[in-house]
């Protein structure tokens, strides 16, 4: 794969966090960086949480400049799409993969893959973003090390028995992503929601999103054209900008 144009690297040994990493180099950065680390210290997930990060598995922060904040959120699965493809792509087995609502990507029905968004603020304006992923590639953490009802974490090497360097992934996965991001940059969310759904985990089944002030089951309809996660409940359709999903 070629390394895409426009985009910068950024590899560093052991650091605390990539996207704290991201935060303080932002103003230094001329155009999208990837940001790498062989091991993060105290790397986090979605709502502050910790995320393991054995040794030979994939942390990245990947810094955006210049987003516009009401598509922002949308680089969630602009990243799910370039890890679905990358992974189908080293794998061959792209019916083992799946997209989990708003920020996983599943394997052989376990989480594999995880994305958070972080704000890069200047001036009290968001003037980038940050897409933080984290990938399981050599192992993946026990069942202790998530909450309560969440997926089980499983790797590749685990599942498949596919060895991948962080920077072997990287090489695929970098011009995915670029392409992605053009075609929503070219085109908008609707091809890219249109792929996502393709690809999307228990679509049509019952789940339940948790949000901080109620939990809300229904079946699952579709991603509407803002990103929202749209279920069927017995008072009608909700829409869910943001929450934990639970199968």
């Amino acid at each position: 794969m070629t390394w895409p144009h426009g985009y910068g690297h950024l590899p560093l040994g052991e650091i605390g966090s990539t996207l704290d990493e991201a935060a303080r180099r932002f103003s230094e950065l001329a155009g999208p960086t990837w940001i790498t680390a062989t091991r993060q210290t105290v790397a986090r997930g979605r709502r502050g949480r910790p995320w393991a990060n054995p040794e030979g598995n994939f942390a990245a922060a990947l810094v955006l400049p210049r987003v516009p904040p009401e598509t922002a959120a949308l680089r969630s699965f602009t990243a799910a799409l370039a890890l679905h493809e990358t992974l189908a792509a080293l794998t061959g087995r792209p019916e083992a993969l799946s997209l989990k609502w708003p920020n996983d990507v599943l394997l052989n029905g376990g989480k594999l893959a995880g994305i958070l968004l972080e704000s890069l603020m200047a001036g009290g304006k968001l003037t980038g973003l940050a897409v933080g992923i984290g990938v399981n590639l050599a192992k993946a953490p026990g069942a202790d090390a998530v909450e309560p009802g969440a997926l089980r974490p499983v790797s590749l090497a685990g599942e498949t028995g596919i060895a991948v360097t962080p920077e072997a992934f990287l090489e695929t996965l970098a011009p995915a992503y670029a392409d992605w991001e053009a075609q929503l940059s070219t085109q908008g969310f609707a091809p890219l929601r249109t792929a996502w759904m393709a690809r999307a985990a228990r679509l049509g089944e019952t789940l339940t999103a948790r949000l901080p002030a109620e939990e809300i089951t229904g079946v699952f309809r579709e991603v509407d054209l803002a990103g929202h996660l749209v279920l069927s409940t017995p008072d009608g359709p909700r829409r869910i900008a943001a929450g934990d999903v639970f199968f």
